[in-house]
């Protein structure tokens, strides 16, 4: 059975979440698999999240960016999910010119979260009652 391309719609989508504490200038990397991966999918840069997805209870955290699988940086100008060849100028999310002036075409992913993602940035908007590293204490 044919199921499109990308990864098997059966799976459930799993990722690598990295959570920046701008407090700190720490950052924590935790793994959302299943239902907590769920929550993320649909959700575009700059929108929010409830931390409870990666077990921090109380906090809310903003998509900051993320990547694919291959390496390809979700970009903000970039509708969707899907792979788009974008025309970079500048210093931008995937791209640094040698030169000045110089122009490259860099293929991209849109800047909605889908299953092919497979890292998500996210950053601390709301702190919960209890300090981070309190929290990751426990799980170590």
């Amino acid at each position: 059975m044919f199921l499109g391309a990308g990864p098997l719609r059966g799976d459930m989508a799993s990722f690598t979440v990295v959570v920046g504490d701008p407090e700190t200038g720490t950052s924590h990397r935790f793994e959302a698999d299943g239902q907590d991966a769920n929550r993320f999918l649909g959700k575009s840069i700059g929108e929010e999240v409830d931390g409870g997805a990666v077990g921090l209870d109380g906090y809310t955290l903003e998509i900051t960016g993320g990547s694919d699988d291959a390496g390809r940086p979700l970009n903000e100008g970039v509708a969707g999910s899907q792979l788009k060849e974008v025309l970079m100028t500048g210093r931008q999310s995937g791209y640094r010119p040698r030169r000045d002036g110089e122009r490259r075409r860099i293929t991209v992913r849109g800047r909605e979260i889908s299953d092919a993602a497979a890292q998500v940035n996210t950053t601390i908007v709301e702190r919960g009652d209890v300090d981070v590293a309190e929290l990751l204490d426990g799980d170590e």
